[in-house]
């Protein structure tokens, strides 16, 4: 049987985030991926020079459509821009008894524009977050919502408790924005207990636009495929982790990074490291 993938976010005119990471990803993990387009933005490695919102009940007819006729086993979503667009997801969501929800809550863009209204950040925290399996915050994303200031590893677990705290199953607290110039470190955490870091060499590249939104696609696709979160974490780190490492080195700014790389390179990872 295939696996469905359903991604809710908003478009990404030079590919390398936002929905064209998503189907991407969803595609080289061998998952059918389906989309609901939350905006659309002129776009590309050097910023985002424009984005063109499309209304609710535009972004619901799409997850209905979606819904109604695939067999969708994880759900993600990415930039949804506005609080009205957040409220129509959770209600639609809720009325499908929608499979397992990835979260990644996209707030600001490599360049600094911001891609969600501030007015949304309650609305995601309320209402959308409480539906979640499992959330992958960067730092400044994780600040915001927990209401507080990230600079040690203690901060780090009390911002990932909160969030649980808040009605997320799991947590992933991206590590990509400390300052450790050796290692980017992941701490995921479970509502049930459970609690691993993962640590790979830090690539020192300008080549990242769309890591976030590939990792957490890379976390549904092997979800939808019936893989226990914490497997689906591993496989995502080790995915994202060769894709910003074999870069493609196109654009004059924040580049896109490798979606095909982990089909060539995979039997060859031994850098991600698991720390219990």
């Amino acid at each position: 049987m295939t696996s469905v993938a359903l991604t809710i976010a908003g478009s990404d005119s030079g590919g390398g985030a936002g929905i064209q990471a998503d189907l991407k990803t969803f595609q080289e993990l061998g998952v059918f991926g389906t989309s609901a387009l939350t905006a659309v933005t002129a776009q590309n490695t050097l910023g985002v020079h424009g984005v063109y919102p499309l209304n609710a009940s535009e972004v619901e007819k799409q997850i209905c459509a979606v819904m109604d006729d695939f067999p969708v086993t994880a759900v993600k979503t990415g930039m949804l821009f506005s609080a009205e667009i957040i409220r129509k997801v959770v209600q639609t969501l809720k009325y499908y008894q929608a499979p397992a929800l990835i979260i990644d809550p996209v707030m600001i863009a490599k360049g600094g524009a911001s891609l969600l209204q501030n007015e949304a950040v309650k609305a995601l925290k309320e209402e959308l977050l409480p539906l979640a399996a499992i959330i992958t915050p960067n730092i400044p994303e994780a600040e915001l919502l927990a209401g507080m200031k990230i600079e040690t590893a203690m901060d780090i677990e009390k911002a990932a408790e909160l969030l649980l705290e808040a009605g997320a199953d799991a947590v992933v607290m991206k590590g990509g924005h400390l300052d450790n110039q050796e290692f980017a470190e992941d701490l995921f955490m479970s509502a049930s207990g459970k609690k691993f870091k993962l640590r790979s060499e830090r690539i020192h590249t300008k080549d990242t636009h769309g890591t976030g939104c590939t990792f957490s696609a890379a976390i549904t696709a092997s979800v939808a495929k019936g893989k226990r979160m914490e497997e689906a974490v591993r496989i995502a780190k080790d995915y994202i982790h060769v894709a910003i490492k074999e870069g493609l080195h196109l654009g004059k700014g924040h580049g896109p990074t490798n979606h095909w790389a982990y089909r060539s390179y995979k039997a060859e990872i031994k850098e991600v490291v698991l720390l219990d």
